[in-house]
């Protein structure tokens, strides 16, 4: 597993007697260390006595430093790990065998949305210091409707959001808070829903409630207009980013050269390229395709939005190109993860290059670094070859055929 191209360290912690091992990748939260907030939440747990608890439901598990030591503590309970990220929950994988434990269950979810099961006696989050307010509210508010009757809440908060989360769970009604402490620059609160309170789960998630909803946009690329509605959390909410603008372009040029049955988009963000696909070639198949679940499905949202139906849609929520489908690409377009170093974006070029059909075509934009980058590996192999470049303003973009022998 050390060999994994996203490794980055080793974390040994122990905790309360027993010896931890925990491989973390740049790209995720904490990677050097565990970090202060989640030390300092576990111990409000064990010293609570909340460790011994049946159920539990780490939210945002990250790499699962919470819930794997949890799990150690108390190898009897049943535990959910969840998180947005798909190299998070591939971490946590790595992390549960490396330390023996199993009967886990770590899969993907949007806050809350996935979660099929409810009933947790102990609900365990680190709430991310940027997610914003209707964000913290959502993870806060809607952590009693997973609860069972005894259940109890245990989040950190960075302590700039103290009075945000004070005033978020002073105005839900039912709410208990049972532990309030401070240290090191953090808070932590424990919570529970009073016992005479009935709570109604809502019926639809939480993007469809709006929770992460920032406004709703028009966008003008030469002759194309469609509308978006754009999420807190993702870049590209107000207008384009200039590698989708290249990426928008390249494809105008190649849809007239080329038909286009089956494509995928990776890392769609917002979903503008995803749109400006649909708008311009109309593909049988759109395969959205990203580590984040929060762009995965505003994606989907601004596809349907743009009158794109829900059967040629399909979400791939996954690292990298490594997915399974059943279609030969005609295109793979989209912009690279560059911040997961150039090893990373390279494989991924490979991958979608095993997907393509005989006349598929790539289109990747990036960093200008990051497409010389690109080149230089590419010229270290036979599998693609480049026939358009571009480069404006810092940023690039390729166009790749498969080589044919």
């Amino acid at each position: 597993m050390d060999q994994d191209i996203y490794f980055h360290k080793t974390i040994t912690y122990r905790a309360y007697g027993h010896n931890l091992r925990f491989m973390s990748s740049q790209e995720l939260f904490s990677s050097h260390d565990i970090d202060v907030g989640t030390r300092f939440l576990l111990r409000s747990v064990v010293e609570a006595g909340l460790d011994k608890s049946q159920r539990i439901l780490d939210l945002g598990c990250g790499y699962g430093p919470l819930g794997l030591c949890l799990k150690k503590l108390n190898p009897g309970s049943d535990i959910h790990l969840v998180d947005r990220d798909a190299l998070a929950l591939r971490y946590s994988r790595y992390n549960a065998e490396i330390n023996d434990l199993d009967g886990l269950h770590i899969y993907g979810s949007l806050g809350y949305d996935d979660v099929p099961d409810a009933d947790f006696n102990l609900i365990v989050a680190n709430i991310p210091g940027k997610a914003g307010e209707p964000v913290i509210g959502y993870l806060l508010r809607d952590a009693v409707y997973y609860l069972a009757p005894d259940g109890v809440v245990a989040i950190v908060v960075v302590s700039p959001l103290e009075d945000t989360a004070t005033a978020i769970l002073q105005d839900t009604p039912g709410v208990d808070i049972i532990t309030r402490r401070r240290k090191s620059g953090h808070t932590v609160f424990h919570y529970r829903l009073a016992d005479e309170v009935e709570t109604t789960k809502p019926d639809i998630d939480g993007i469809e409630r709006g929770v992460y909803h920032r406004e709703d946009i028009i966008i003008h690329q030469g002759s194309l207009e469609y509308s978006m509605q754009t999420a807190y959390g993702l870049s590209e909410f107000d207008s384009l980013d200039y590698r989708s603008e290249l990426l928008i372009q390249a494809l105008i040029n190649i849809s007239t050269r080329n038909g286009i049955r089956h494509a995928v988009v990776l890392n769609p963000g917002q979903g503008h390229t995803a749109v400006a696909l649909w708008k311009i070639a109309r593909p049988h198949n759109i395969h959205l395709v990203d580590r984040d679940l929060l762009a995965l499905r505003y994606s989907r949202r601004n596809l349907l939005l743009n009158n794109c139906s829900v059967e040629r849609i399909s979400i791939f929520h996954g690292v990298s190109a490594d997915f399974e489908c059943d279609d030969e690409l005609d295109l793979f377009i989209g912009i690279l993860r560059e911040e997961e170093g150039r090893e990373a974006t390279f494989q991924t070029v490979r991958q979608a290059a095993e997907k393509l059909s005989y006349r598929g075509v790539i289109i990747i934009a990036a960093s200008s670094t990051a497409i010389t980058r690109l080149v230089a590996d590419l010229a270290s192999q036979d599998l693609l070859r480049i026939t358009a470049r571009e480069k404006r303003k810092g940023c690039g973009f390729l166009v790749l055929e498969r080589v044919v022998i």
